[in-house]
C-alpha cells in the first residue's frame, strides 16, 4: 500500500487568494458578459491554447536548465 504525503502550499505573506479570485472572476466577466455563445467558446478555447503554449514554453526552459546542470 503507498501512502501519499500531504504537499503544503507555500504560503505567501499578504497575499489573498479570495480577493485575487474574486479580481480575476470580474475581469472574465467583463470580458465576456456580452458575448454570444459562440464567441464564449473561441474565448476559453483561446484561453486554453495560450495556456498550453505557456506549459510547453516552461517546459522547454526547465529541460534547457536540467541539461546545463
Amino acid at each position: 500500500m503507498t501512502t501519499l504525503k500531504m504537499i503544503r502550499p507555500k504560503v505567501i505573506p499578504g497575499f489573498d487568494v479570495l480577493k485575487w479570485k474574486q479580481e480575476i472572476q470580474t475581469e472574465i466577466y467583463e470580458e465576456t458578459k456580452d458575448m454570444t455563445t459562440a464567441e464564449l467558446i473561441e474565448y476559453f478555447r483561446k484561453g486554453s491554447e495560450d495556456f498550453r503554449e505557456e506549459q510547453r514554453l516552461r517546459q522547454a526552459e526547465r529541460e534547457r536548465s536540467a541539461s546545463v546542470l
